[in-house]
């Protein structure tokens, strides 16, 4: 460790994307951060797929960026391919998506890092200090001490991490890189309870070795639009990817071999993610399908190594091999790396507050796969949020708490600490109740206001924004407002298979029909939006579009939200006995107690809580305290 005096305000453990988040934004807040990571080298690494974004992720990264994230940010400045997905569906769903140049990305991220001037170790943290129930420092390997007001953990994979390749397993955080030992040692000492965790990545093979006339193309949108609002210029590559199928013969090598793969062996192993099997659970669970997509991806530029998506394994390597090698196109492929699964300490993350601070130490945050989640996206949120929280703590100021009809990333942190979870959390939109709301393309509409707020972005992005979201209200106002006859718009209506009008109507009725587009009309104050807005424009009249043809759906949810305010803003006393409750069902106080909701609202999320443990826990409540609202009352 080196450092010129052994003190700070906030230490972050772990260079990994939930780190850079945390120490970044706790930075630019101000406050005295120290950034320590066990390889230098090897902040920013994408350890796995090379693509930031996707289904309900793609959300999440848009927020990030309107909450002062970088993700987004350093995935712009490195895109290969930029595609949205779900295109099909309705637009609550749509979601962005890059593939990314992994070695650009990190060079990235370390050239902004020393930019911004944030202090970074390497080392290696192996236990935690408190006193009178407060961080106080960190303890290295080598026996150096640092002091804190706070830390944040963001360890990954690497808490005792083993990697599985067959019947050989190693002790390592990734393959090739030390694990470490001692923080879930000390979190232990501390009556934390922990648990293990699984995860998985494919193959690397050599893209020379592959037939790439078998695979079928599959290119990014004709107009890619930034994950950033800082990006100013987004000007992409657009390198394809290739998708292969595998086949009955691959099926039956695997099904032959199942179980010298780890997870099959008779061998207890931690669980896995359920939404990204391994392809012998593919196989195995799901042998109705003849075959399985492969989507092999570029890793950077002029990749001479791909990454064979679809395909995570902990096959030996041979095996994973020859099963490759059946697929058609794939015959002559030849290895850089094989797939493994490795497992991992994590925390159970009911020990969590909202704010991400532990309820065992004060000053303590912890965020990313520490918390049980899987994939980048996931990481970077906690990561954020975990730093936002730390720097408002440091500074005696109340925490960011977002809620789950505020972002995806209030679904995240509500779903982690009530919920618990035994399997590696991953973020679908169908998570989201309000998902109609939470819609990529209206982050900087719900959020800007905590940014404003708290000072999360730079003045003049700020201004931009709300300048952005001001003509967005105005051209829906406008469109509310003004008439169009039938002779202006029946050809139209007729040529897109809708019925023709009869008198005069709003313009933001014949918008609510489903082939009527807001570019069919040319209004004056469309022409002065691109005028005025000429990097926005699109987005404005976009956004415009999509708020009145969801409008009555909108305003159903936002009359189901304020319902349920109320319970969001009764706050439970951190000191309230759940002991004295005698007629609450005994699973109900279990769960309470186990979970300790920090408002009624909360406790009636926990799964196993029935109605009338909320009642009857509302009854207890008055009784013993006046239940106090957000505003104190």
């Amino acid at each position: 460790m080196k450092r010129i005096n052994n003190k700070c305000d906030l230490v972050v453990v772990g260079g990994g994307h939930a780190g850079i988040e945390a120490a970044l934004v706790a930075h630019k807040l101000g406050i005295d951060v120290v950034l320590v990571s066990m390889d230098i080298k090897a902040i920013g690494r994408m350890s796995c797929n090379p693509a930031i974004g996707g289904l309900a992720k793609g959300q999440m990264v848009r927020e990030l960026d309107v909450l002062g994230g970088v993700m987004g940010f350093f995935a712009d400045q490195a895109t290969l391919q930029s595609k949205t997905l779900n295109l099909s569906k309705g637009r609550s769903v749509w979601s962005p998506r890059s593939q990314i140049d992994k070695i650009k990305y990190e060079k990235v991220v370390q050239k902004y890092i020393k930019d911004v001037g944030l202090s970074v170790i390497g080392g290696e943290v192996i236990k935690i200090n408190e006193v009178g129930g407060s961080v106080n420092s960190v303890i290295f390997s080598d026996g150096s001490e640092l002091f804190c007001k706070a830390a944040i953990l963001t360890c990954g994979t690497f808490l005792n991490g083993l990697i599985h390749i067959g019947e050989e397993k190693i002790k390592a955080g990734r393959l090739d890189e030390k694990r470490s030992e001692g923080i879930t040692e000390s979190l232990l000492s501390f009556g934390f309870n922990a648990g293990r965790l699984k995860t998985g990545t494919p193959p690397r093979i050599k893209k020379s070795s592959v037939d790439w006339s078998v695979g079928l193309a599959g290119y990014g949108d004709k107009k890619p639009k930034a994950l950033s609002y800082k990006t100013k210029k987004f000007l992409p590559k657009d390198e394809p990817c290739f998708s292969f199928r595998t086949n009955q013969t691959t099926h039956e090598l695997i099904l032959e071999n199942l179980t010298k793969s780890a997870m099959y062996s008779g061998e207890t192993m931690a669980a896995g993610p359920r939404y990204c099997p391994s392809i012998e659970d593919k196989v195995y669970k799901f042998s109705q399908n003849p075959s399985h997509i492969l989507q092999l991806e570029p890793e950077w530029t002029n990749s001479k190594q791909i990454y064979v998506n679809g395909f995570s394994t902990s096959l030996p390597e041979k095996i994973q091999l020859q099963c490759l090698r059946s697929v058609e196109g794939l015959n002559s492929v030849e290895f850089l790396r094989p797939g493994y699964a490795i497992e991992y300490d994590f925390f159970f993350p009911s020990q969590l507050k909202t704010s991400l601070e532990t309820k065992g130490i004060s000053g303590l945050f912890l965020a990313g796969q520490i918390n049980g989640t899987s994939g980048y996206e996931e990481a970077s949120a906690q990561g954020l949020l975990a730093g936002i929280n730390a720097a408002q703590k440091i500074i005696g100021a109340p925490p960011l708490l977002l809620k789950r009809n505020d972002a995806y990333m209030g679904v995240l942190i509500d779903d982690l600490v009530l919920k618990d979870t035994n399997e590696p959390y991953r973020m679908f939109t169908s998570r989201a109740e309000y998902r109609l709301q939470l819609r990529a393309s209206n982050a900087d509409q719900r959020l800007l206001k905590y940014s404003t707020k708290l000072g999360l972005l730079e003045k003049n992005l700020l201004k931009d924004l709300d300048k952005k979201n001001k003509a967005t209200q105005d051209i829906v106002l406008q469109l509310e407002k003004e008439n169009i006859a039938p002779k202006e718009i029946n050809g139209h209506l007729s040529s897109v298979g809708e019925n023709n009008i009869t008198e005069p109507i709003k313009i933001s009725q014949l918008l609510k029909r489903p082939q009527v587009k807001i570019g069919v009309f040319d209004l004056p104050v469309f022409k002065k939006i691109k005028k005025n807005y000429p990097s926005h424009a699109e987005e404005i009249l976009f956004e415009a579009e999509t708020i009145i043809k969801y409008g009555g759906y909108i305003n159903r949810q936002k009359e189901e939200i304020e319902k349920l305010k109320i319970y969001e803003e009764m706050f439970i006393p951190s000191t309230f006995d759940y002991k004295k409750i005698k007629s609450i069902s005994n699973e109900g106080r279990e769960k309470l107690m186990s979970v300790l909701p920090e408002t009624i609202g909360q406790a009636q999320r926990i799964p196993g809580i029935r109605p009338t443990d909320i009642s009857i826990l509302l009854v207890y409540l008055k009784r013993s305290f006046h239940v106090k609202h957000k505003n104190g009352d």
